[in-house]
């Protein structure tokens, strides 16, 4: 780290308003996660309504949602380390959820895709303003904690989208959960520009950072990030896991359904209920877990999740080879609680190792290697690789494409382990100079 030190030092303690900011951003989280994830919830009424293949399903879901969600995540995030945090968050707030009411409004395949492109415009908005907010709120030894409780946002995203979205879809169809979670989400962006404060950058730091109060300039903080390896690192390690669970997620519901033999209504209950459980669970351990690690050694930050993935991947090839939904959800239960160890990690890891007028611009520039691989390709792979096994006259064509995703757990496993090597070395040589 090349920031200069204040010579005052203070330790900031989380308070009851700090729970209220948690809690308002987790929500946000959940909006933002529910909004994204329900084109995989109704993937199979959607597909029977607008007559579109797996391919074109995860083209919606991957890469044409990406394009937006990740590279206008960067001139937002450096937009936000300008600005008020806190008014990026809620006009991306409303942007989304009026995108997610126009999904449910969609007559065709083209009218649906330019939906969730600015679904994704929006979208761009949340995540890495609510990182720096969540680091300028809570201090060192807090964080990952409070990072692990916002992470519960998906988990909680998804199964209330599995949940309500299924539910509501079986008695009026699949447009309506869209319509009325985004005047939900509407109605949210309004209340957290009128009740979240803008935290001080760099306030809970144990470390003042003289500079906190200053602009960050865009491509020194871009140029800073790539050539960082143990920022690289992370985010290369998260890319990898996220192409196996945007991947999986984007397209389990459809594959319980089509070639494990649910039915919708099982889907509200039994797959919410491993979605909630299994995804929020491990989003709470590994939160606690990173802390006690990272307490002494920052290696943890990289040897959590890749210990995490080494235990998971078994369990998903058990999964996609499970000859019922009840083994199988019992199964992906097992794959939810550890797969997601990485997230927490790494964005706690990236906002610690950057000044804090970079936070916001590195949170967005982390999102953008790992949801361009992860979420651009994942969804975009696994669809387009059922379409070719179906060419082949393979009768169980996303079985056989969910299968393809088994490798990249070796991958990201491969980079977390060479991210702990080099946070284990960079440990010894400032214990050294000490």
């Amino acid at each position: 780290m090349s920031a200069t030190p204040d010579v005052s030092m203070r330790v900031t303690t989380p308070t009851r308003r700090s729970g209220f900011v948690l809690a308002a951003l987790t929500f946000v989280y959940v909006l933002n996660f529910l909004d994204r994830q329900l084109i995989g919830i109704l993937a199979k009424p959607i597909q029977d309504s607008l007559d579109i293949t797996d391919g074109q399903l995860g083209l919606i879901g991957g890469l044409y949602f990406a394009m937006f969600y990740c590279f206008i995540a960067i001139p937002v995030g450096w937009l936000a380390d300008r600005t008020s945090r806190v008014g990026v968050l809620s006009l991306a707030c409303a942007i989304w959820s009026g995108a997610t009411v126009a999904c449910g409004m969609a007559a065709t395949y083209g009218q649906l895709v330019v939906a969730r492109m600015t679904v994704g415009f929006g979208e761009a908005g949340g995540v890495p303003p609510s990182y720096a907010i969540i680091t300028d709120t809570y201090p060192p030894g807090k964080r990952a904690a409070a990072l692990g409780i916002f992470n519960l946002g998906p988990a909680i995203g998804a199964a209330i989208g599995v949940a309500f979205g299924a539910a509501v879809a079986e008695r009026f169809g699949w447009r309506m959960p869209f319509i009325i979670i985004g005047a939900v989400g509407v109605v949210t962006a309004v209340l957290v520009w009128l009740t979240v404060r803008e935290p001080e950058r760099g306030g809970t730091d144990i470390v003042r950072d003289a500079g906190a109060a200053e602009k960050a300039r865009f491509w020194p903080t871009v140029g800073m990030f790539l050539s960082h390896p143990v920022l690289m690192l992370a985010a290369l390690g998260s890319a990898a896991t996220q192409f196996v669970t945007y991947g999986l997620g984007n397209f389990a519901v459809l594959f319980l359904m089509r070639e494990k033999g649910m039915e919708l209504g099982d889907v509200a209950v039994w797959y919410a209920l491993v979605l909630a459980l299994g995804m929020g669970g491990g989003m709470v351990v590994s939160g606690r877990v990173i802390d006690r690690m990272t307490r002494r050694s920052r290696a943890g930050y990289a040897v959590a999740p890749a210990m995490s993935l080494a235990i998971a991947m078994p369990f998903y090839i058990g999964f996609v080879w499970a000859p019922g939904w009840p083994l199988a959800l019992a199964l992906l239960a097992v794959v939810m609680v550890f797969n997601y160890f990485y997230l927490s990690a790494s964005v706690a890891l990236v906002q610690e190792e950057v000044k804090p007028n970079q936070r916001v611009l590195s949170g967005a520039l982390l999102l953008l290697v790992m949801n361009f691989i992860g979420l651009g390709l994942g969804p975009t792979w696994v669809g387009l690789a059922s379409d070719w096994f179906m060419a082949q006259g393979d009768t169980q064509s996303l079985q056989s494409a969910l299968y393809t995703l088994a490798p990249f757990y070796l991958v990201a496993i491969a980079l977390f382990l060479r991210l702990a090597r080099l946070l284990r070395r960079e440990q010894v040589r400032a214990e050294a100079r000490a």
